[in-house]
C-alpha cells in the first residue's frame, strides 16, 4: 500500500525533526468548522503524558487522529474509533504505538507475577486486555528489563491483531490492501519511533 508507506515515512522523518529540534512548529489557525477534518493517519496510543503523539511526529492540528488510552489497549470502544476514523475519512494506515516505561504493561506483569488482584474493576478492564498477550512472556527466565521490553512488544502486537480479530469492517479492509496497520513504539529516553512489524 504506497500511499500507507509515504504517509508512514513522513511522520517518521517529523521523528527525526523532532529529535533534531528542526520540528517545524505548526500552530493551531482558526479553520472554518465547516470544512471537516482529513487526518492523513489513526495512532492508536498510549495515555502516558511523556508521549505527546503529535508532537514526536511534528504534526498539527488535524493531521492524526489520536485515540488514547492506558496501555494502547484494543478495546472496542477504541477499534470503534478507528472504524469510524477510517469509514467518515478514508484514512488508510493505523499505527499502535506503545512506549518504554508503560506503567499499564508493568502494572500487569505484576499482577500476573504476584498472582495479585486489583480493587478498581476500570483498571482491573485494562490489564485484562493487556495479560492474554503477555501472560506466557511473564513466567520466563529472562532478565527483568529484557522481559519488560518483550511484554511491551507482545502487546502492542496483541493490539494490532484484535483490530482484525474484533472487526470485519477493519479485517476485510487490511484484506484488500485499503488498510495499513503498522506497530511502533516510542522510546522515552531516546525520543525515537521505532516500527516492530
Amino acid at each position: 500500500m504506497k500511499v500507507a508507506e509515504k504517509i508512514l515515512q513522513d511522520l517518521l522523518a517529523g521523528n527525526q525533526r523532532f529529535l533534531q529540534g528542526s520540528a517545524k512548529g505548526k500552530v493551531w489557525q482558526a479553520r472554518n468548522r465547516n470544512a471537516g477534518q482529513s487526518p492523513k493517519a489513526i495512532v492508536l496510543g498510549c495515555a502516558d503524558s511523556r508521549v505527546p503523539i503529535e508532537t514526536i511526529f511534528d504534526q498539527g492540528p488535524g493531521d492524526l487522529f489520536v485515540i488514547r488510552v492506558a496501555g494502547n489497549i484494543a478495546a472496542p470502544s477504541q477499534i470503534g474509533s478507528i472504524e469510524f476514523a477510517v469509514e467518515n475519512f478514508s484514512v488508510p494506515l493505523v499505527i499502535i504505538l506503545g512506549h518504554t516505561h508503560c506503567g499499564a504493561i508493568e502494572a500487569t506483569m505484576t499482577t500476573l507475577e504476584t498472582n495479585s488482584s486489583v480493587e478498581s474493576d476500570n483498571l482491573k478492564s485494562i490489564i485484562d486486555y493487556i495479560a492474554p498477550a503477555i501472560a506466557e512472556l511473564c513466567s520466563t527466565k529472562t532478565p527483568q528489563d529484557q522481559r519488560t521490553f518483550q511484554c511491551l512488544l507482545a502487546n502492542i502486537r496483541g493490539s494490532a491483531n484484535k483490530l482484525q480479530q474484533d472487526s470485519t469492517i477493519l479485517a476485510n479492509l487490511i484484506a484488500s490492501g485499503q488498510l495499513a496497520v503498522v506497530s511502533a513504539y516510542y522510546d522515552i529516553d531516546l525520543g525515537t519511533v521505532n516500527i516492530i512489524d
